[in-house]
């Protein structure tokens, strides 16, 4: 992002048009000098380096497009001090002589000097070139390696530009062909933001029929330059998309205007941005890491499916997956709802009593007092303050969990007939979405149980025929693993065998007659 002195725009027609570069070959040709003048520059001065800038203002058509250029440029350049005497040292040494000498004339400096350099040991001319060198215009460029050709310059000075005249953006409206990388942009950024289904007649025209609407603080005293650059770098996500629209009301020193882009303004360069958040909402980003920890049977599904509520769309934080049974799935949505506006909790309010056919858990900041209001529209309201509490949210799922578990266990017939071969009871009941006292009781027509095992007669028949008296209990154990039998004892006593120990040696297979 650019600072808002360099911002270009036209105001043409009561708009808000930032002047981008685009493909103009004059802009390239000027973006190729500015790069020319850093690479010139290394091992030199910045007061140099910005004499050269200056001169080059004076052939460019507009100034703030070479300072523009040279604000991105700064970022790829290391300055330093290079001093042979530490400056405060040298300044404070050189005070204390004129202090004693009397400066007045240039042969009383130079005595102050010569004072200075003998108290620190140090040669005349290095404390004369250290006593300043730690102003910002002495620093010397050591390097400059920058990820930009004269293109890609170009198209981060349109980006960045683009970005700078969102800084005093009250509303953005977003439309996307890829929402949900947007709704997770704007979660990160820790946004405030609703999504809108468009009537049908603006479906029409548009990458989307969903519009996400980003707001801004309400009152002016509230606004911040936190929340300006947030909208501005919401700004590389909307543009990382194949198509994309984006409206915004823009505080222009007091007067509202709006600001339409869209792809064929800009787009994201090739490299990548010197600094790009990547934390999420502290509040969400704690929750998920303590509820993960925990490794239960729910799985945490992050940014779910869009949900209808009249003709707006949902996007709840997080989903909750339990699956009783391999071919069925339970969906608990869960959303937190944290500080927000008075306005933006209304919203939110409107949305939850809109949705239908979804189970939605709410964690709600006690500080907004609408914890009463949230659970009448909702399946349950959990308040917190600070740090949602896993235990209060692990709590609600056991109730469903219980639940589902009986209706799986209620909805089991008499006998049970799995295709498998071998199988334990302990595999059986999960698939059933039950626990294992519900299998327990049913009958297995075309299985023998062995120990907790169900098989098949076949297979026993099989082992019977491998299995031998006098064999190593080793090896008759190799020949049950082979068929998923691991309860040897249970295994050989249905098949006529015992087992024999011999002390440490092991032990061998003998019939029970003998």
């Amino acid at each position: 992002m650019l600072t808002k002195d360099l911002l270009r725009v036209s105001r043409a027609g009561g708009g808000y048009h930032p002047q981008f570069v685009g493909d103009d070959p004059d802009a390239r040709s000027l973006a190729a000098r500015v790069i020319g003048v850093y690479q010139g520059h290394v091992g030199e001065e910045r007061a140099d380096l910005e004499a050269a800038l200056t001169e080059l203002e004076r052939d460019a058509s507009d100034f703030k497009l070479v300072r523009g250029f040279a604000k991105l440029l700064e970022r790829e350049a290391t300055f330093e001090t290079r001093a042979t005497v530490d400056p405060p040292r040298a300044r404070r040494a050189a005070f204390e002589a004129a202090e004693a000498v009397g400066v007045v004339t240039t042969a009383e400096r130079d005595e102050a000097l010569t004072r200075a350099a003998d108290s620190l040991d140090a040669g005349v001319d290095a404390v004369a070139r250290s006593l300043y060198a730690d102003l910002d215009d002495r620093a010397v460029m050591t390097a400059f390696d920058s990820r930009y050709d004269p293109a890609a310059l170009v198209a981060q000075y349109d980006l960045s530009l683009a970005g700078t005249a969102l800084f005093d953006a009250l509303e953005v409206r977003v439309r996307s062909t890829e929402p949900k990388e947007l709704v997770s942009a704007v979660k990160r950024l820790r946004l405030m933001y609703e999504v809108r289904r468009l009537p049908e007649p603006d479906r029409d025209e548009g990458p989307s029929d969903r519009e996400v609407v980003v707001t801004g603080p309400s009152a002016p005293f509230s606004r911040s330059r936190r929340y300006g650059t947030r909208f501005a770098r919401l700004l590389r996500t909307v543009a990382g998309a194949p198509a994309w629209r984006l409206e915004a009301t823009v505080d222009d020193r007091g007067t509202e205007r709006e600001l339409v882009l869209t792809d064929a303004d800009v787009s994201v360069p090739a490299t990548e941005p010197v600094v790009e958040p990547s934390y999420d909402s502290g509040v969400e980003r704690d929750f998920a890491t303590r509820f993960e920890a925990l490794d239960l049977d729910w799985e945490l599904v992050r940014e779910p499916e869009p949900l209808a509520t009249g003709s707006r769309v949902a996007i709840p934080d997080f989903a909750f997956d339990y699956r009783p049974g391999e071919a069925r799935r339970f969906r608990v949505f869960f959303e937190i709802m944290g500080f927000w506006t008075p306005e933006y909790v209304e919203k939110k309010l409107s949305q939850l009593a809109g949705l239908e056919d979804v189970t939605m858990l709410v964690a709600v900041d006690e500080s907004l007092g609408v914890g009463e209001a949230v659970a009448a529209l909702t399946d349950g309201a959990i308040t917190y303050h600070g740090t949602v509490r896993v235990k209060d949210v692990v709590d609600a799922l056991r109730e469903y969990e219980t639940t589902l578990v009986a209706d799986a266990a209620a909805a089991l017939p008499d006998a049970l007939t799995p295709a498998d071969d071998v199988v334990t009871i302990e595999t059986l009941a999960g698939r059933h979405g039950v626990g294992e006292a519900a299998i327990e009781g049913k009958r297995f027509p075309e299985h023998d149980r062995i120990g907790r095992t169900l098989v098949r007669p076949a297979v026993l028949d099989a082992l019977a025929e491998r299995i031998e008296p006098g064999m190593t209990l080793e090896d008759a154990e190799t020949l049950l693993d082979e068929y998923g039998l691991d309860d040897a004892s249970a295994a050989l006593a249905a098949l006529g065998y015992r087992v024999e120990w011999d002390g440490l040696r092991g032990g061998t297979v003998r019939s029970k007659e003998d």
